[in-house]
């Protein structure tokens, strides 16, 4: 009787504690699935019997509708920074008599941490987003397990085309908003009478003012945000139950995606 009665009032802190480990092993499961992903389109990325003629016609279409279609917004965005950041930078400094530190602070502003965020955001609400949409009915519907009934491979054909792309577009459109964002700011510095130089000679300052870790971080952090975004997209599209809709993964993914962005930045900028 006295073995029952412990088990009886220990059985809520079993359902608790299960509760807590069901919670943990959905999260850890997702990264782990994240990571798996990652490694295989590594893998699968150099060998030629990756790249066949539906891969590349995938690939391409993804690559345009992510660099192609993300370009407006980047460019917008892009222009509100340089009024925001980058002319009142040059207007203060010019000000406060501090114009040599230009270069230093745009480049840890702007260059190290804002452009990468900025794009990461962008590719994710326009593209992630669609990917997720995209994907998420296909598993729903059914047409991802036809594929694989038709020998098809959904990850090839699916997954890793959108992650490359997206990657080289995060890389591309982080330098278009970099030098949009520097020259719409030295414009509208120069219309406040901040300025007194050239704007070769203010993008030459932005360019000594970076360090040699500053050219090779830049890139990889880029194309890492890319490859985050679209694989956590792929990931939750493809892992849709039968209970979800697209109106639950899209908020789902978003959250996602948006942590992908954040941490993914956040190492590189401790890493350098």
């Amino acid at each position: 009787m006295s073995a029952r009665l412990v088990s009886g009032s220990a059985l809520p802190y079993a359902r608790a504690l299960a509760a807590i480990g069901r919670l943990a092993r959905a999260r850890v499961a997702f990264l782990l699935m994240l990571a798996a992903l990652g490694w295989g389109v590594l893998r699968e990325t150099p060998r030629p019997m990756t790249w066949r003629r539906t891969v590349r016609a995938e690939f391409r279409r993804a690559l345009q509708q992510a660099a192609v279609g993300g370009l407006a917004t980047t460019l917008a965005t892009a222009g509100l920074t340089g009024l925001a950041l980058v002319s009142q930078a040059l207007y203060w400094l010019g000000l406060a008599g501090q114009a040599e530190l230009e270069g230093a602070v745009l480049v840890t502003i702007l260059v190290r941490e804002l452009a990468p965020l900025l794009v990461g955001m962008v590719l994710l609400g326009r593209n992630g987003t669609v990917t997720i949409t995209e994907l998420g009915t296909l598993q729903l519907g059914g047409q991802v397990r036809a594929l694989s009934a038709q020998g098809i491979d959904p990850f090839l054909l699916l997954v890793l085309p959108r992650t490359l792309a997206l990657a080289v577009a995060s890389f591309t459109l982080g330098v278009l908003f970099i030098l949009s964002a520097l020259v719409i700011g030295f414009i509208a510095g120069s219309l406040l009478g901040a300025v007194q130089e050239s704007l070769w000679t203010f993008l030459d300052h932005i360019l000594a003012a970076m360090q040699a870790n500053d050219f090779a971080v830049f890139p990889v952090k880029m194309l890492a945000i890319g490859f985050l975004v679209a694989l956590t997209a792929c990931l939750t599209g493809l892992t849709a139950q039968p209970t979800d809709n697209v109106a639950s993964l899209l908020p789902r993914g978003f959250v996602r995606g948006v942590l992908a962005v954040m941490l993914t930045s956040l190492v590189f900028s401790l890493a350098a």
